[in-house]
């Protein structure tokens, strides 16, 4: 990924998060419909031999069937981190492309399991997220297409981080800038050093000339005179 310019990327940067979470919501949304109203519970689907099976499980839980039975802190939590990248996206502080996807990917994850949770049986705020993906050879959980989102962000996030891509596109400077720096700095020290070091040298040099100086002009004065030798009796 490039550098991105801070003025071009920053006008684009919102509308593509949201663009981003919008597409990610519904389709979130649109596989758990397509799920509930053509697969039945508990019941697996192969898809893909054991590579890839659909299996409709409903999940009171967090991300990957995790933690059932705490539900209502899972809604609370979500909405929480909902409302803080609406609220930090507002403020105008992203302004690279590339966070926009990674936060875009992040709350259309979110708002797909909130969704279930607010608005799915047995009650709002207490609703069981549909899970219908399972991957055996990879994990034994069973996800869905929010949790995918969700990951996905994760990892763009590690990359976005790795490669010093700040919010606002501009990029932290690498380890071999660092270390040119440093020498560059480590460099002028010792510039500085030596020509201090020279400096004391001219002074040193310049003050014996000058007491030089003072000793022939001394010499040449003829108001300077030994002291007349006394007279023998």
């Amino acid at each position: 990924m490039s550098q991105e310019s801070p003025a071009r990327a920053g006008k684009w940067a919102v509308p593509l998060l949201a663009i981003i979470a919008a597409a990610g919501l519904s389709a979130d949304q649109l596989a758990k419909y397509l799920v509930t109203t053509n697969l039945t519970l508990h019941e697996p689907v192969p898809i893909i031999g054991d590579f890839l099976v659909f299996y409709y499980i409903k999940n009171p839980g967090a991300a990957f069937s995790l933690a059932s039975g705490m539900t209502w802190i899972f809604s609370i939590l979500a909405s929480a981190v909902v409302i803080a990248i609406i609220v930090f996206a507002r403020r105008g502080k992203i302004r690279s492309r590339a966070w926009a996807v990674m936060i875009g990917l992040l709350l259309g994850g979110v708002l797909g399991n909130l969704t279930d949770r607010l608005f799915r049986e047995p009650s709002f705020g207490l609703g069981h997220v549909v899970d219908f993906i399972s991957t055996p050879w990879m994990l034994p959980a069973v996800y869905n297409v929010a949790d995918i989102l969700i990951v996905s962000s994760m990892g763009l996030f590690l990359i976005l981080s790795f490669m010093g891509i700040n919010l606002d596109g501009t990029r932290a400077p690498g380890r071999a800038a660092r270390r040119a720096e440093a020498a560059e700095r480590d460099g002028a020290a010792l510039g500085a050093a030596i020509d201090a070091s020279l400096a004391a040298g001219d002074a040193e040099e310049e003050a014996a000339r000058a007491a030089t100086r003072k000793t022939a002009a001394d010499a040449a004065d003829p108001s300077v005179s030994e002291e007349e030798p006394h007279a023998k009796p």
